[in-house]
């Protein structure tokens, strides 16, 4: 005996399943996706903040141009020399305090600053000697005791706990 197929109910939600469809394919757009930062960011972040003058032309490079590393998110805002002068006896600290500045922010911002504070006072008084160097005899003497002042004061007490609030953003 041969048995007869049970006629299928109508649907009782019919338009669900395209309403269902429809929003996984709106999930799924790249419109809606979040823009990823790119995974060389603690690289990029570590080329920009050595001792070296070549991470610092680097740097100095980038910074002319944020908007090239907007996908990275870094905080270029800078209080340059914090409550010490920019360009003490007529020295340029400015750029230097600048890029320490920087170094201290994203690192803070990676949850990397501790691991990384020595060696960004480190290249901050290496930029601060590349300035010093441009000078010779008393000059020169002068320009590198205030280095070594401005080093100092940082490893004593640059960013124990956070930074006061930005300034500036320009370069």
């Amino acid at each position: 005996m041969r048995r007869r197929p049970l006629p299928l109910p109508a649907r009782p939600f019919p338009a669900v399943a395209p309403a269902v469809t429809a929003a996984l394919l709106l999930l799924a757009s790249p419109a809606s996706a979040v823009p990823a930062v790119p995974a060389d960011k603690p690289q990029v972040l570590s080329r920009w903040t050595q001792t070296a003058a070549a991470s610092q032309d680097a740097w100095l490079g980038a910074r002319a141009h944020p908007a090239d590393w907007a996908a990275y998110g870094f905080d270029w805002s800078t209080d340059y020399c914090t409550t010490s002068p920019d360009n003490p006896f007529g020295f340029p600290f400015r750029a230097a305090c600048a890029r320490h500045d920087f170094g201290y922010r994203n690192y803070r911002a990676a949850g990397a600053f501790q691991a990384n504070k020595s060696r960004l006072d480190a290249a901050f008084h290496a930029d601060l000697e590349r300035v010093c160097a441009r000078y010779s005899g008393a000059r020169k003497a002068s320009c590198d005791g205030t280095a070594w002042t401005y080093y100092q004061a940082v490893r004593a007490f640059g960013a124990t706990g956070e930074t006061g609030p930005a300034q500036s953003t320009a370069p």
